[in-house]
């Protein structure tokens, strides 16, 4: 059984080591890279003002995290669900940079910090995938197909959740089920956990196009690259289409 743990922060700023401080974790728990639905999700006071370029990307206030609890009073219950899953990060340094300065400051019964090579960076899997593309969690959705329009702003356990699909689809993406069953002759499926129907004739099968995943961006630079090939292209030849 591979259990994963799915992790995003929001914090006071962008500086780890210059002071700024986490203020928001959400975690999302996959088994075999299938969700579970178990979530982690708290607010943490920073004991600092949240800056200005922070306050416009996730829009947590100070007085908002006034009467939340500090990190040292939270920490027992992250590491317990986190257990001893795989770490899922999009971006990982800066996350596990900003974990890594609240468990210092928790000394001397600080937890060890967590070895950046043994977490799964997300950023690192989308730029082997799609190399020279925008790979940022708002382009990956794009590229996916994946619903964001609940992320006005954005937050820890969202984009966890967020995140969490992003990487199956990262992994090649996954049924969750394969269970079978026969359909009754009124159409409907048959007393069981049917997943998907069974037909006689494999011809049958409904179709449906299938879903483009290219942003605009890179089908207009593949139309560019494609217009530099010049009307000799060998790979005309596989097309089916004729030089002139």
């Amino acid at each position: 059984m591979l259990r994963e743990i799915v992790l995003d922060t929001e914090t006071t700023g962008t500086d780890a080591k210059g002071g700024d401080r986490l203020i928001e974790i959400g975690c999302v728990e996959l088994i075999n890279h299938i969700r579970t639905g178990q979530t982690f999700h708290r607010f943490v006071n920073p004991q600092r003002a949240v800056s200005a370029g922070a306050f416009g990307v996730h829009g947590i206030s100070d007085a908002f995290l006034a009467d939340k609890p500090l990190f040292g009073d939270i920490v027992d219950a992250l590491l317990d669900f986190c257990g001893d899953g795989r770490l899922v990060i999009h971006n990982a340094p800066f996350d596990v940079g900003f974990l890594n300065m609240e468990f210092a400051r928790l000394k001397p019964s600080s937890p060890p910090p967590i070895v950046l090579e043994e977490v799964v960076d997300t950023l690192t899997l989308a730029r082997r995938r799609h190399p020279g593309a925008a790979n940022n969690l708002d382009a990956l959705c794009n590229r996916y197909g994946i619903d964001t329009t609940k992320r006005t702003k954005h937050g820890a356990l969202l984009d966890a959740e967020i995140l969490a699909e992003v990487y199956i689809e990262l992994l090649g993406g996954k049924q969750t089920s394969l269970g079978l069953a026969a359909v009754a002759e009124d159409g409907t499926a048959a007393p069981s956990t049917a997943a998907i129907r069974v037909y006689e004739d494999y011809t049958t099968l409904p179709s449906r196009p299938i879903r483009s995943r290219l942003t605009d961006d890179e089908r207009d630079r593949h139309a560019t690259f494609v217009a530099t090939l010049g009307t000799n292209a060998i790979w005309k030849d596989y097309m089916g289409e004729e030089t002139p």
